[in-house]
């Protein structure tokens, strides 16, 4: 044979199955664009040299994992569908003489033809996009554009990399099916039928049972940190029943369908419930693949919008005043004394105060068991993992502080105490520390002043306000003789400036250095100085980088579940031909016959999208608590991102319904093949 005979051959082979190679073709370069994109934006130099660009870039480069992991198990997973209508193609090349070995050097040709072209496509777009993904990044971080086109080596080097044994996996895997296959099977392959299976009643229970397992570990989650270890248990039980319950329960609801003898005797459901018969086991398993994909794109969406768009109101939270000063020491004098260089700074920078608040803490973290308050590293070890569940974060404040700030005229004795939980409640009426010494509640207050520090932690809080100072400094000895570490009193400024952004990072600046130089010249002193313009590029980098990442991981999914649809759809479609032509030789109308297949395919595929909005809605409280690991917590604005993502997610999957009813349509309604 001549050289270029099977270069032709498998070009022409590709070219006569277009419908079914182009939406391949093309979601292959679609990947390997993103690919390639999140590769130079979590590389690129520019981003790298604006503040808060390292945190955004390590967020991205996980990206890079992901959609190598999926290119891999999708990209085989659609070629099976490709290889199902070829295998009648192959066969007839047996009839007419070419080996098995002649077959293989056809699909040799065929995959280094499309890796060829997916490749240089898939890059060139990705170098084209990459510079508007870096051009958003610019924006989000506040920097100045840059609109200088560059191309990454490094980054082309990685996706060839990454991708080239991806294609070279699923030429082996082809190869081994048509070795393996006899050239009658190949033949008759479109023409053999699946047994319709019985009803697995059994293996639908398990299904429910598992399913019923996640979603109560999603309900039972109280704390966040639980969410930690308990979240991928309750991903992989939710995409197990998934599978379990669109494949075996897929059956019994077929069955059911066929034993209702109103919704089962009516022209349109007697086609759609039988041909559903007969492939139930594939439906079920694309079925599940296509509901698991638009729960993740659902649920990752929502949660990296919610992120960013709540990125400001949590910057706000953590930092409640624009310029936070903490200095660490029970020496009243120096504090006086740091305080006093602050008030020459602002008036040598011409800012002054909006207003400020300062009130003195002590900070401790401990064991609740009940109400006792342990600290000592030993009983603590002896909790094992449950000590993370009720580990509380402890603010010491004098009553006189709460008084000043709260507009409050509470007076305590020495073993009395107020108390303001976060998060948790706390029902008993005393509270006790390891050592044994106790406290009475005399009143639990309803709230206290934003504090940042709280904010930022993932635990509950407990505000305990004592007598005075005295019972203060008693306690910080007591809780560093339990402990066995070093406890600090902390003397807390927040301030308010009129001054804008820059005036604010230049001042809290000069603060820090004028910190530094203060705690050299004092031993046993430490100040903290922090400002929320400052911040500001570090946070938004962060959810920034968040956000970017799950809108492309979002894209990519919907890609693929778009891309299972249509398979499944135009493979049954040319599966079904000839039986709609035999219906329509025996009476049956067009109109009944559309009316058939929109009924098959309604069944079919909005059993993934309401399968999806309930995992959604049970996942829910352990969306809630993995935002609140980010420092956001709040609910409604996840409501209403949750609620809106799942409203246009639907729109789209009804237009993707009518795309691929129509696409089935158009095939089981044409001529046969010859």
């Amino acid at each position: 044979m001549k050289i270029g005979f099977y270069p032709k051959l498998a070009w022409t082979g590709i070219k006569k199955n277009k419908k079914i190679y182009v939406p391949y073709i093309f979601a292959c370069i679609g990947m390997i664009m993103m690919f390639y994109m999140i590769c130079f934006l979590s590389t690129s130099e520019i981003v790298r040299g604006m503040t808060g660009g390292e945190t955004m870039q390590m967020t991205l480069s996980f990206g890079c994992l992901v959609i190598g992991v999926f290119a891999l198990i999708f990209l085989f997973y659609t070629n099976s569908f490709l290889m199902k209508r070829r295998y009648k193609e192959f066969g007839l090349y047996h009839i007419l003489g070419m080996g098995k070995k002649n077959v293989a050097y056809v699909m040799v040709w065929e995959c280094i033809q499309i890796t060829g072209l997916t490749i240089i496509f898939g890059i060139v777009s990705g170098i084209f996009f990459s510079k508007l993904g870096e051009l958003a990044m610019i924006k989000m971080l506040g920097g100045k554009a840059d609109f200088q086109f560059t191309i990454s080596v490094s980054s082309v080097k990685d996706t060839i990399t990454v991708f080239l044994p991806i294609f070279l996996l699923i030429l082996l895997k082809c190869l081994f099916q048509i070795f393996r296959m006899k050239p009658v099977e190949l033949l008759k392959s479109e023409q053999m039928g699946e047994k319709p299976p019985k009803a697995n009643w059994i293996l639908a229970v398990f299904g429910i049972v598992i399913l019923a397992g996640a979603y109560m570990i999603a309900l039972s989650i109280e704390e966040p940190m639980q969410v930690i270890g308990m979240f991928f248990v309750a991903v992989i039980m939710v995409i197990v029943a998934t599978y379990l319950l669109f494949e075996a329960g897929s059956v019994v609801l077929c069955k059911i369908l066929k034993n209702n003898k109103h919704y089962y005797y009516k022209s349109n459901h007697f086609i759609s419930v039988s041909t559903m018969m007969f492939r139930m086991k594939r439906n079920g398993e694309g079925l599940a693949s296509i509901c698991i994909l638009s729960t993740m794109v659902l649920v990752m969406v929502s949660a990296v919008s919610c992120l960013y768009l709540g990125a400001e109101d949590f910057l706000n939270s953590r930092y409640p005043q624009e310029v936070v000063i903490d200095v660490q020491t029970e020496d009243e004098k120096k504090v006086s004394e740091f305080y006093d260089i602050v008030s020459e700074t602002m008036k040598e920078k011409q800012i002054e105060k909006k207003d400020e608040l300062f009130y003195t803490y002590l900070g401790a973290a401990a064991y609740l068991d009940k109400k006792e308050l342990v600290m000592s590293g030993e009983r603590m070890e002896s909790y094992g993992t449950d000590v993370y569940n009720h580990i509380r974060q402890l603010f010491f404040i004098p009553v006189e502080d709460y008084n000043r700030l709260m507009g409050k005229q509470e007076t305590l004795e020495e073993n009395e105490i107020l108390l303001y939980n976060t998060k948790l409640d706390y029902d008993y009426d005393t509270l006790t520390l390891e050592n044994g010494r106790e406290w009475k509640i005399k009143k639990t207050v309803p709230a206290f002043v934003d504090n940042g520090i709280d904010v930022m932690q993932t635990i509950s809080s407990m505000f305990i306000f004592v007598k005075d100072k005295d019972v203060l400094s008693e306690i910080r000895e007591e809780c560093e003789q339990l402990s066995g570490m070093e406890t600090a009193v902390d003397n807390y400024r927040g301030i308010n400036l009129k001054a804008d952004r820059d005036k604010q990072i230049e001042m809290a600046q000069e603060i820090q250095k004028r910190a530094s130089e203060f705690e050299q010249q004092n031993e046993n002193l430490i100040i903290l100085v922090e400002c929320r313009e400052t911040k500001r590029a570090d946070f938004y980098a962060l959810y920034g980088g968040m956000f970017i990442l799950g809108i492309l991981l979002g894209i990519v999914f919907i890609v693929g579940m778009v891309l299972i649809m249509y398979y499944k759809q135009v493979t049954e479609g040319y599966e079904d031909q000839q039986r709609f032509e035999i219906l329509q030789k025996v009476g049956m109308s067009r109109k009944a016959i559309r009316k058939s297949i929109n009924s098959q395919v309604l069944t079919v595929f909005f059993m993934p999208l309401i399968a999806a909005g309930i995992h959604t809605a049970f996942a829910f409280p352990m969306m809630s608590k993995i935002i609140v690991l980010f420092g956001i917590n709040n609910q409604k604005l996840l409501i209403s991102v949750t609620g809106a993502c799942y409203v246009i997610f639907t729109l789209f999957y009804v237009i993707m319904y009518l795309v691929t009813s129509r696409a089935y349509y158009s095939i089981v309604s044409s001529k046969r093949e010859n």
